[in-house]
């Protein structure tokens, strides 16, 4: 019996004030509990959209959406890492089918490769190279400890005659950049060959580990280094068809980012 005139006592004054408190003589919201809440029974909210009860999920959660407003059930999802174990965080590829291309003039006037293509040398430094445009995109790190792996792939292209000698051939490199510091360059050579207007398939692999936290740029410059008894009008392609036996799909560059991290920062998940 005295059970019940406690309910009543609280409905009561519930119905009668704005505020009810428990173990405080200041409540500050309609119902406020100063000590621990134990609930035995289910736990529902009201959907404002259309007035219904919702008690959610087994494992969702209560999420506020700010003042005026209903709190609603989410499902949040927090994977399960292990200590200084790296795990994939970011994973993306990127194409661009504009490329660049190079007469004889913009051939590039680097005075000595074994030093300017160095681990960390500036962009600046790469006299003659051009960025391949789509190329240039920005990741994000969370970690101080992480790996991020750089695959490019691209088509080389010249514009050469039919010589029928290897003697006729072009050098070319290109660097992948991260904030405009060198990470990782390869060199290669077009050769002329039987058929006219020749091309080949480059690709490499770049690494670059601990890079501070926070936003950075990647790109993807390259340049036509030098030319072995090559007609002066000669062109050469880089991600970009130079001569009508292959197109532009054909030609175009990708590259693809990947970068693991050991976890320090958690964002929650939630959908």
């Amino acid at each position: 019996m005295k059970n019940i005139f406690s309910i009543l006592f609280i409905a009561i004054g519930l119905s009668l004030s704005a505020q009810v408190g428990i173990k405080t003589e200041s409540p500050k919201a309609t119902l406020d509990v100063n000590g621990d809440t134990n609930l035995r029974g289910r736990l529902a909210v009201s959907n404002a959209t259309n007035a219904s009860i919702s008690e959610g999920f087994d494992t969702q959660i209560l999420v506020s959406q700010g003042e005026g407003y209903a709190p609603i059930w989410k499902t949040l999802r927090i994977p399960e890492y292990q200590t200084n174990q790296y795990y994939l965080i970011f994973n993306n590829s990127f194409s661009d089918d504009v490329g660049i291309s190079f007469t004889a003039s913009e051939e590039s006037t680097i005075a000595s490769r074994s030093t300017t293509f160095a681990k960390n040398n500036a962009y600046t430094n790469f006299a003659n190279f051009k960025k391949i445009p789509g190329l240039t995109q920005t990741i994000n790190v969370y970690s101080t400890l992480s790996k991020a792996y750089f695959q490019f792939e691209t088509v080389v292209q010249a514009t050469y005659d039919n010589t029928g000698t290897t003697d006729t051939s072009i050098d070319y490199g290109c660097g992948i950049f991260v904030d405009d510091k060198l990470v990782n360059l390869r060199q290669g050579n077009l050769k002329a060959s039987s058929a006219n207007n020749p091309f080949l398939t480059h690709n490499q692999i770049g690494l670059i580990e601990n890079l501070s936290k926070g936003t950075h740029t990647v790109s993807v410059a390259c340049s036509r280094l030098d030319s072995y008894n090559v007609e002066n009008g000669t062109l050469l392609g880089i991600g970009k068809a130079v001569y009508s036996n292959i197109d532009g799909f054909i030609a175009k560059s990708s590259l693809k980012v990947d970068v693991y991290e050991v976890p320090q920062v958690f964002n929650t998940i939630t959908n």
